[in-house]
């Protein structure tokens, strides 16, 4: 028996996947292509094979290793999120790589299935082999990189598509050859100066943006009617809360989004204006603002959202939060948002919150539990980027908890959030758009998987976010009311940077003329986001219209009743 253990650990890795051989066996029935599909199965499967009989043990070893990962990524997200990895969600992940550690944290038991799966690959790979193949040690050695040179190729020409079905352990590293071959011969060209006309003078008023992280619109008081307090339902004193209800984000992963946020991307030509137009930073730096990033999220300088070296020397002032908890780290930054708008110096902010972003089981204080029963906490409060999600299985009760646990977050890093900014901040002098990068999938259509967001086929509640502007009453800005009627529920992201620039003083016609319209016109706003925002190898973008009959709303249940009295009844510390 111990004679063909290799032989045993590999037949048992391919058994215990062969469902996902059969089913794509099954769709692609008889005839041609199934023909050709069993002729790359084969030549994948015998390069395998012969990758478990190379005889220098170090180059063994690394193909054992290379192979592991490889199927461990490819099954966790398959497990995760129930659908297959496509070459454009791979990308989408790769940019998301500032959130790896939340994600090892909040999938770690689906990583030890799968993990304990892709072992008999890991140990049918590098245990010495007992016999030889008749066949030069170069060959062995090149039989798997020459196969996987075969995939890569074979994917090139077909978009990115034509792994599903294949042996899994090369697909990730099929596309992670296009990744970087993409990478290195991107030729874009450099990056653009302003050049927009301005008129009048510097602008004397602070403008700020904050993006908040995994609000989704339907779960906030401003659009549903058991929605969680937010506390922008009623002007605070100083300025005037204009809601533009429902809006389209621009993807369903934070990354995306936020380039295009930063740089102006448009449906029709955001990967050529993201790569080499101006960022929002040099706008305002032409505009004579002070610029700002306060990030919440990240720490030790760590940049994310795929901003880089370049892009960071464009702000005069970048602030984390190092020392303090995740669970307060958007009362930090809130606080940082009251000493900038009292200052007497005008700004561009451009704020990333901590938000709702997965795992939510430690992300607000006990008093803030209104909604129960919750998922389990207190054994993470204290560190960066993680939470306890123990027994998460994704079942309805899962669910039902992950729901209570999320609404308690936004309670706190959206309520709280605006109860002391309100309270504090001098706002008379100041214009603030407030949205989040993306919504959430929180399954309450009793759907399968563990994700909430930046899957490749979401539901229309990934795509919907809040989108509310607050002026300081008596400022000589935008006239927001007059298409307030006509752009709420129908507008998006996109009318979010040209509005940021009509309110930089930069012509009309002239932004326009690249970026679209703002919020001040009427939007005819397409109400769609991106699913493939990252469309490779001749891919289109793909674009899902959120029809607002199909939302689903939050009710009531799992709600307990505040104390009156109560820090959480009264919305303010």
């Amino acid at each position: 028996m111990a004679v063909y253990l290799k032989e045993l650990l590999l037949g048992l890795y391919l058994l215990i996947h062969h469902d996902y051989y059969l089913e794509r066996l099954m769709a692609l029935g008889l005839g041609v292509p199934v023909l050709l599909f069993a002729g790359v199965f084969a030549i994948l499967l015998v390069a395998l094979w012969l990758t478990a009989y190379i005889r220098w043990a170090p180059v063994r070893y690394l193909f054992a290793l290379l192979f592991f990962a490889s199927t461990l990524f490819f099954d966790v997200y398959t497990q995760v999120t129930t659908e297959y990895l496509k070459y454009s969600t791979f990308v989408s992940l790769i940019y998301s790589g500032g959130f790896i550690d939340e994600a090892l944290y909040q999938y770690r038991a689906s990583i030890l299935i799968c993990a304990l799966g892709a072992l008999p690959l890991l140990f049918g790979i590098a245990l010495a082999p007992r016999r030889r193949v008749p066949l030069p040690g170069y060959v062995l050695v090149a039989a798997p990189l020459c196969s996987l040179l075969l995939l890569t190729g074979i994917l090139f020409v077909r978009g990115g598509e034509g792994a599903r079905g294949l042996p899994a352990m090369y697909t990730p590293l099929a596309y992670l050859n296009l990744f970087v071959y993409e990478s290195a011969s991107s030729t874009v060209g450099p990056r653009e100066t302003v050049s927009l006309p301005r008129h009048g003078q510097a602008v004397g008023s602070d403008i700020v943006l904050i993006i908040d992280e995994s609000v989704s619109g339907n779960y906030l008081d401003i659009n549903a009617d058991n929605g969680v307090r937010t506390n922008l339902k009623q002007s605070p004193p100083g300025a005037t809360i204009y809601n533009y209800g429902y809006a389209a984000s621009i993807a369903n992963c934070s990354a995306d989004t936020n380039i295009t946020l930063r740089y102006g991307g448009t449906r029709s030509d955001y990967l050529r204006i993201n790569s080499t137009m101006p960022s929002i930073w040099q706008y305002a730096r032409t505009a004579g603002l002070r610029t700002v990033y306060i990030d919440a999220q990240r720490t030790g300088g760590r940049l994310q959202n795929l901003m880089n070296k370049s892009e960071r020397k464009e702000i005069d002032e970048f602030v984390q939060f190092d020392d303090t908890p995740v669970r307060d780290r958007d009362m930090a930054a809130a606080q940082k948002l009251i000493e900038l708008l009292g200052n007497d110096t005008a700004e561009l902010v451009y704020i990333n919150k901590v938000g709702a972003h997965f795992p939510v089981h430690d992300k607000y204080p006990d008093d803030f539990m209104i909604y129960r029963p919750v998922l389990p906490r207190g054994q993470y409060a204290d560190i960066s980027d993680t939470g306890e999600r123990d027994g998460f299985g994704g079942q309805v009760e899962d669910w039902g908890r992950y729901r209570n646990a999320y609404k308690n977050t936004l309670l706190w890093n959206v309520g709280e959030f605006f109860a002391r900014v309100f309270a504090q901040a001098r706002l008379d002098n100041a214009i603030l758009i407030y949205t989040s990068d993306h919504g959430q999938d929180l399954h309450e259509r009793g759907n399968p998987g563990l994700d909430t967001h930046c899957g490749g086929d979401p539901v229309v509640e990934e795509g919907l976010v809040p989108l509310v502007v607050i002026q300081g009453n008596g400022l000589p800005g935008l006239d927001w009311q007059r298409e307030l009627a006509g752009n709420k529920d129908r507008s998006s992201h996109y009318n979010i940077f040209p509005t940021l620039l009509q309110l930089m003083g930069y012509d009309l016609t002239a932004l326009q003329a690249i970026y679209g319209k703002p919020l001040s016109l009427h939007t005819e706003d397409e109400f769609t986001f991106n699913t493939r925002f990252n469309a490779r190898l001749g891919e289109k973008a793909n674009w899902k219209y959120i029809d607002l009959k199909e939302v689903v709303t939050p009710t009531l249940q799992g709600m307990w009743p505040v104390e009156p009295g109560s820090t959480a009844a009264s919305g303010s510390r």
